[in-house]
């Protein structure tokens, strides 16, 4: 399975979608919420978003939102890179609630050789977010950083430091 890409296998206009989808739970929010210390009641508490929220249930923190549809573009977008660079622009677009189940994709804006370093590139993706009755949630643009084929190359291919596994001993054997 490849995992990420190099800078030639970027197509601009190039969509990626994402799988699988992920499903958000109430846990998933809680945990988040609390690793991260918003403790704000639109997420934590079920009585404050029912009385006091147009919605009358608790929203899914935006940033857990935007976390996770980042984390399902890495194997198809930055699974490779030397640096994420930029967060160009995020939209949080509509709600997501505990138990919608959230789907991405990301398209190639743009990729541009770096002046610096003909090793690598930038790459600009626009990675966009839609439960599953197909509503657009969240949509940001990023650029990344990723290296050529010939970067991976000098660096000892795919997966450099992987340890190749040892055949077993005639002593293991016994």
């Amino acid at each position: 399975m490849q995992f990420g890409r190099t800078y030639e296998e970027f197509t601009v206009g190039e969509v990626y979608k994402h799988w699988p989808g992920k499903t958000v739970t109430e846990y998933d929010d809680h945990l988040f919420c609390l690793l991260t210390m918003n403790h704000h009641p639109l997420h934590m508490d079920r009585n404050y978003a029912e009385r006091t929220t147009d919605f009358k249930k608790n929203v899914v923190v935006g940033n857990y939102i935007y976390s996770l549809l980042l984390g399902m573009s890495v194997p198809d977008v930055s699974g490779k890179a030397i640096a994420n660079l930029e967060v160009e622009s995020l939209k949080h677009v509509a709600p997501t609630f505990h138990g919608d189940t959230l789907y991405g994709e990301t398209t190639v804006l743009g990729k541009t050789p770096s002046r610096s370093k003909p090793d690598r590139g930038v790459v600009h993706v626009e990675t966009r977010g839609h439960n599953q009755d197909g509503t657009l949630v969240c949509v940001f643009r990023r650029k990344v950083l990723v290296p050529t084929a010939a970067y991976i190359e000098a660096r000892g291919g795919e997966q450099p430091g992987r340890p190749e596994p040892s055949a077993p001993s005639a002593e293991k054997e016994k």
